[in-house]
């Protein structure tokens, strides 16, 4: 394995992050929804930097990491609900809805690589296991999340708090965004078996 050019991956995706961050900072569409939702991508991204201070993911676990950093930095900008993402809805056959937020939890789930990467390269469990272990573990944080979603969305209220929810009127859309959490963290373990990791989990 090549630590220093996995690392050095990380320092490239996140100077290409830095383009985003600053697109998503000037003139957002809700300064405050901003706000809240650039919070928990900062503190990620510091977490994936403090980490990789004493440990190296592969290049595929920092790629996918920044999928979501990203979207949901985009979806910081304009509000979830307003992203412009018309070409997708238009594709699945769902106008009616902007479905930018779906694809920002599926991208939440591609964790489980990461996750189950570190459990399985220090040893702290066998690799089929420390999958296991990655998609309970999304499970638990999406639901977390969305109670504070919920949380916060009743305490800022009017506009402002119907934008950070983004629910867009589905009284179900809580259940939709932990189901895609879901799909998203079984498809990060699909990959690792497809690159032969739940035997030899080497950096690639």
């Amino acid at each position: 394995m090549n630590l220093r050019t996995n690392h050095h991956v990380l320092k490239v995706l996140t100077l290409l992050y830095l383009v985003v961050f600053t697109f998503s900072a000037i003139n957002p569409l809700s300064r405050a929804v901003w706000v809240a939702e650039i919070i928990p991508v900062v503190a990620v991204l510091g977490l994936i930097w403090w980490v990789s201070r004493e440990f190296v993911f592969s290049k595929t676990a920092y790629v996918l990491m920044f999928v979501w950093i990203v979207l949901h930095t985009i979806g910081s900008k304009y509000t979830f609900s307003e992203v412009p993402f018309d070409w997708f809805n238009q594709l699945i056959g769902s106008e009616e809805r902007n479905h930018f937020d779906r694809v920002a939890h599926y991208s939440i789930g591609f964790f489980a690589y990461p996750i189950a990467e570190y459990l399985t390269r220090n040893q702290l469990m066998k690799p089929k296991l420390a999958c296991i272990f990655s998609l309970f573990a999304i499970m638990s944080l999406a639901a977390g999340y969305e109670i504070i979603e919920w949380w916060y969305a009743a305490l800022a209220g009017g506009e402002e708090g119907i934008a950070f929810l983004g629910s867009q009127g589905d009284v179900w859309d809580a259940q939709k965004d932990m189901l895609m959490d879901t799909l998203g963290a079984t498809s990060a373990i699909i990959l690792m078996g497809l690159q032969g990791r739940l035997s030899a989990p080497t950096p690639k």
